[in-house]
């Protein structure tokens, strides 16, 4: 077994864990939420139409975020092996989220620097990579350091803050970028690429100084190459719910990801807002405060009454939010449909993480919560291709594309609940 000295019984973690501890071991998800909230609804879409063409920025959006988030499925279980199994003095985790953030600092810059697709295509991969071998090792805190019965609080308290951050980043970003939308100067978009370094800086000191890691250990008998070629084995035996949980996630997180990542242009194109990058900031704003109130007592109602019937119920919530969506026609209707989807994924989240840190295999926690990648950026990388089919209806008749887009999400979130109903959690 591994030898992971981070573990503790029990008992220690019950006397030892403080209700500040939830927040140091999960602030650091609040500044990856923000980085990535910032770039996946409002930078990355305003920057694309200063070099592609209107009538393909679907498609180029959606080959960008595919591209990305395959190599974030590879890059984020990679790294949380490697941490699981070879430690430093500063502990298994926090080494590799020092890394990853500097080098995700050093990459940010190239998203105002470069005007080309092919060079902007490259610094987002490389921004991917970076910043998910800063999460995978992040992510496993929670079953590093929590007792086990408090884990759906743990995970509450996660997701609380990742919707904070990106709540709190959403409407100042949006108007920064509204501003270089609107031709007023590339100084506004400098400004929003800065400011989301600096809360990424303050997060990744504050994890490195307050978290509270006991020296790692290098796992006897086992080699670098040894530990990558175990990598994505699932041992089915032990975890058989595992894969089951993996489609779940997919499914339900592919609505949401699709709903968010085209939310601009959907705007734009289907209700005719004149001002989209504001408008855009101000419904994931109403999404985020949903989510927000959400987070915190969905995780506790998981831990009393389970996890299985909080996702299902979100599941059912988000497929009623996808059919008011079908009707929606004014800006009103479509930020209470947000509203509705912001509730819905604020108790998925929760419920749905606090579910994957039962299922971990013990001793290798960041490389299972690593491998729920593989449905988070998969779902992620599979909107990409979204927006190649959107432009293709589009083009036969103006707006079908974007209707096939909302039926593909409802029949995501029916599936995934419905497959929510197979998972059998450990004891």
């Amino acid at each position: 077994m591994t030898d992971f000295t981070t573990e503790t019984t029990p008992a220690q973690k019950i006397h030892g864990f403080r209700p500040a501890d939830y927040i140091k071991i999960t602030v650091f998800g609040f500044a990856l939420s923000a980085l990535w909230g910032c770039l996946h609804t409002i930078i990355i879409q305003v920057r694309l139409l200063d070099f592609v063409a209107e009538s393909q920025k679907n498609t180029y959006l959606g080959l960008l975020t595919l591209t990305g988030l395959v190599l974030a499925i590879i890059a984020q279980p990679v790294v949380g092996a490697l941490s699981d199994h070879f430690g430093t003095r500063w502990g298994h985790r926090r080494p590799y989220i020092l890394l990853g953030t500097l080098l995700t600092l050093l990459f940010l810059p190239g998203l105002g620097y470069f005007n080309s697709y092919a060079a902007f295509f490259a610094v987002y991969c490389l921004l991917q990579i970076s910043s998910n071998g800063a999460q995978g090792p992040y992510q496993a805190f929670i079953p590093d350091l929590v007792p086990q019965k408090r884990r759906g609080l743990a995970s509450g308290v996660k997701n609380l803050l990742e919707a904070a951050g990106g709540i709190i980043l959403l409407y100042p970003i949006g108007r920064l970028m509204d501003r270089y939308f609107a031709g007023e100067g590339v100084s506004w978009l400098w400004f929003s690429i800065m400011t989301l370094a600096i809360i990424l800086i303050g997060a990744a000191v504050v994890t490195m100084l307050t978290v509270k890691e006991k020296a790692g250990t290098m796992s006897s008998g086992l080699k670098l190459k040894q530990v990558l070629g175990q990598t994505f084995k699932i041992e089915e035996r032990a975890n058989r719910s595992f894969i089951p949980f993996l489609l779940s996630r997919f499914l339900i997180i592919m609505a949401f990801i699709t709903l968010q990542r085209y939310a601009l242009y959907f705007l734009m194109d289907v209700i005719g807002i004149a001002n989209p990058v504001t408008v855009t900031a101000n419904l994931l704003i109403v999404v985020g405060v949903s989510l927000l109130v959400t987070a915190y007592p969905a995780g506790r109602l998981s831990d009393r009454f389970g996890y299985q019937p909080v996702i299902l119920a979100s599941g059912l919530l988000g497929a009623l939010s996808i059919v008011l969506l079908f009707f929606a026609a004014s800006y009103i209707q479509v930020i209470l449909c947000g509203a509705l989807l912001g509730i819905a994924f604020g108790a998925f989240m929760s419920s749905n993480w606090a579910l994957a840190t039962q299922l971990v295999a013990e001793g290798q926690a960041a490389k299972y919560l690593g491998l729920t990648n593989i449905a988070t950026a998969g779902a992620g990388a599979m909107v990409g291709l979204m927006g190649l089919l959107i432009d293709l209806f589009n083009a036969e008749v103006p707006g079908l594309g974007y209707n096939i887009m909302l039926a593909t999400c409802l029949a995501c979130f029916i599936c995934g609940s419905i497959v929510v109903t197979r998972i059998k959690p450990q004891s």
